[in-house]
C-alpha cells in the first residue's frame, strides 16, 4: 500500500513514522526545503497535558476578553476586521463552551497517552531533541485564578493527570530561580516534559529515511486530484493549510489560524529557568532547550494567516523574561511567529474524508500539535488499517 502524507511538520511526520511501522510505504511531501520549518519550527516546547485546559470556558474567555480591552499588550489579540470565516468560527467556538469540561477532560487523556508515546519513539529511535524530563510548573498571581486552577485540576486528576499544588518552599527547590517570587499559588506536573520540536521532526525523518522506510519530497500540493491515480492513501497534515486542500475534493474543515509568537534566547545566563513554566495570567510557557538556549513563547493573535513578527508582541516576552528573571541575558535574542490550525471545539481532525475514499485527515491540533500529534498519528493509522 502506498501513502502520501502532505506536510512534514510533527503530524505529517509522526504519521509517516506510524504507517511506515505498519509496512506501509509512505512518502512525505513538503512544500519547503526541509521539514518541520513552519509551525512545527519554533513553538513553545512543551509536552504538555496540564495545558489541556479547553479556550472555550467561561472562564478563558472572560478572561482573555478582560485582557483583550484593558492592555494593550493582552495575551489576545484580534483583528477587527470582520470576515465570514471567522465570525463563522468564533460562532461555533461560543457554541461550544458548553462542552469545555468535556473537551478538556478528552484533550488530557489524549495528551498523557501521546506523551507516553512520545517517550517509546524517543528510546526506540534513539532521537536528539533536547528532551527534558522535569515536568511544569504552572504559576498563579492571583487568588482568582488559583480558585479557576482547582477547578481544572480535579479534570485533570480524573482524567488521570497527577497535577498537585505544591508549596513555595518546595517551588525553590525545583526551580531555584524563581526564589522569592510573589505568587499565589504553584500547580507542578511531574510526568509532563518539553523538548525541540524541530529537532523531533529533523532528526526521526532522518531516521526514517536512512532506514528506507521514507522518501521525502520537496513540492507545493495544491490540489489533491493531482495524486489520486498515483497512491492509496493521502494523508493530509498541512496545518492552517489543510483547509484548501480539503476543498479541492469537497470537504469543509472549520480551522482558523492563531497565531502565536516565541523568543529563543540564546545563552540565557545564570540563575534562569531550567524547568519549563507556564505562567497562567500572562499565558506564557517556557522551556529549556538544552544548556544554552530558553524558549519563551505567548500570544494568540487572531489575524488571519498574517505571519509577520510584529515587535509590540516580543517586547512583552522579552520584558517578562527580564521582569521574572533579573540576571538573564538577552542580548542573543531570535524571534518566531507560527499559525496555529485551530478548531473551534479545540479537538484535533482526525478522521476519513466524506468526499474521497482515498484521502484522510489529522491537523488540527491548535496549540497542542506538539503535546498531541503521537497519539493523533496512531490513532490515524489504526483507522486506516482496519479500514484496509
Amino acid at each position: 500500500m502506498r501513502a502520501l502524507v502532505i506536510g512534514a511538520g510533527i503530524s505529517g511526520v509522526t504519521s509517516s513514522y506510524f504507517l511506515s511501522q505498519n509496512n506501509i510505504d509512505v512518502t512525505l511531501v513538503e512544500s519547503r526545503r526541509y521539514p518541520a520549518m513552519a509551525t512545527s519550527y519554533a513553538n513553545g516546547g512543551q509536552l504538555s497535558a496540564s495545558n489541556a485546559e479547553a479556550w472555550n470556558s467561561w472562564y478563558n474567555v472572560k478572561t482573555g476578553l478582560n485582557s483583550f480591552f484593558s492592555n494593550r499588550h493582552s495575551s489576545v489579540i484580534i483583528n477587527p476586521t470582520p470576515s465570514v470565516k471567522k465570525l463563522m468560527w468564533f460562532f461555533k467556538f461560543i457554541q461550544n463552551i458548553k462542552n469545555s469540561k468535556t473537551i478538556t477532560f478528552d484533550i488530557c487523556k489524549m495528551a498523557i497517552k501521546s506523551i507516553k508515546l512520545y517517550d517509546e519513539i524517543a528510546k526506540r529511535e534513539s532521537l536528539d531533541f533536547n528532551k527534558l524530563d522535569k515536568g511544569i510548573i504552572h504559576l498563579y498571581m492571583n487568588e482568582k485564578h488559583t480558585e479557576n486552577a482547582k477547578h481544572i485540576n480535579k479534570i485533570y486528576n480524573k482524567a488521570g493527570l497527577k497535577r498537585f499544588q505544591i508549596t513555595h518552599e518546595e517551588l525553590y527547590k525545583l526551580e531555584p530561580a524563581l526564589k522569592n517570587k510573589k505568587l499565589d499559588s504553584i500547580f507542578y506536573t511531574p510526568s509532563d516534559k518539553s523538548g525541540d520540536i524541530h529537532k523531533f521532526c529533523r532528526d526521526l525523518t532522518e531516521k526514517m529515511i536512512k532506514k528506507g522506510k521514507l522518501k521525502l519530497l520537496n513540492y507545493n500540493v495544491e490540489n489533491l486530484k493531482e495524486f489520486s491515480e498515483q497512491y492509496d492513501l493521502i494523508i493530509i497534515c498541512a496545518g492552517v493549510y489543510s483547509q484548501f486542500l480539503a476543498k479541492t475534493i469537497g470537504d469543509n474543515l472549520n480551522i482558523y489560524p492563531v497565531k502565536g509568537y516565541s523568543i529563543t534566547i540564546n545563552n540565557p545566563g545564570y540563575n534562569t529557568p531550567t524547568v519549563s513554566l507556564l505562567d497562567d495570567f500572562k499565558k506564557i510557557v517556557t522551556s529549556r532547550l538544552g544548556n544554552d538556549r530558553l524558549r519563551v513563547a505567548g500570544f494568540a493573535e487572531f489575524n488571519g494567516y498574517n505571519l509577520d513578527i510584529i515587535q509590540s508582541r516580543i517586547r512583552p516576552l522579552i520584558k517578562w523574561c527580564t521582569e521574572m528573571f533579573p540576571d538573564i541575558n538577552t542580548n542573543d535574542i531570535k524571534p518566531w511567529a507560527g499559525l496555529r490550525p485551530m478548531t473551534p471545539n479545540m479537538l484535533p481532525i482526525v478522521k476519513k474524508s466524506k468526499n474521497n475514499s482515498k484521502v484522510w485527515y489529522n491537523t488540527g491540533h491548535g496549540h497542542l500539535g506538539w503535546t498531541l500529534s503521537a497519539y493523533t498519528a496512531k490513532e490515524i493509522a489504526n483507522k486506516i488499517i482496519k479500514n484496509y
